[in-house]
């Protein structure tokens, strides 16, 4: 149906996403010096594993890899979605995670003028979810 070298490129596209948004935490925390509020550490745990696991699973071309990946990929996008509804001031505020330290509703960066990093983090995490998804269907045994 479907030649090897496209499904491979969905798996690679997921991986680039993944490493963009690591890179991109690691930037924001060591570089700029920001400390994450608690709900961006869960998403960062689920994140840079995304980089690591799919890194693998690309260069060894391993299907397994995308399947061990997607637990990951739900969880964050689970936490981005409730995070970017709490920013978006669509969850309660006795809902909100964060005790001491950064506020987990009240984003103190944005960039392109209005986008805020949770917003980010959904479109990372679903933009990998789908990727994975449409991979491996498209790879069934």
């Amino acid at each position: 149906m479907h030649n090897k070298r496209t499904q491979w490129r969905w798996l690679m596209a997921a991986w680039a996403v993944a490493l963009s948004a690591t890179l991109g935490a690691l930037f924001i925390g060591e570089v700029m010096g920001m400390t994450p509020c608690v709900l961006c550490w869960y998403q960062r745990i689920a994140m840079f594993p995304l980089a690591v696991i799919l890194g693998m699973a690309v260069f060894a071309d391993d299907r397994r890899g995308a399947l061990y990946a997607m637990p990951f990929a739900i969880v964050g996008l689970a936490l981005a979605v409730y995070h970017s509804a709490l920013v978006a001031g669509w969850v309660p505020q006795w809902w909100v995670p964060c005790g001491t330290g950064p506020s987990c509703s009240q984003q103190a960066l944005v960039i392109f003028g209005d986008i805020q990093i949770p917003w980010l983090s959904l479109a990372a995490f679903f933009a990998i979810a789908a990727a994975l998804t449409i991979y491996l269907k498209r790879t069934r045994a």
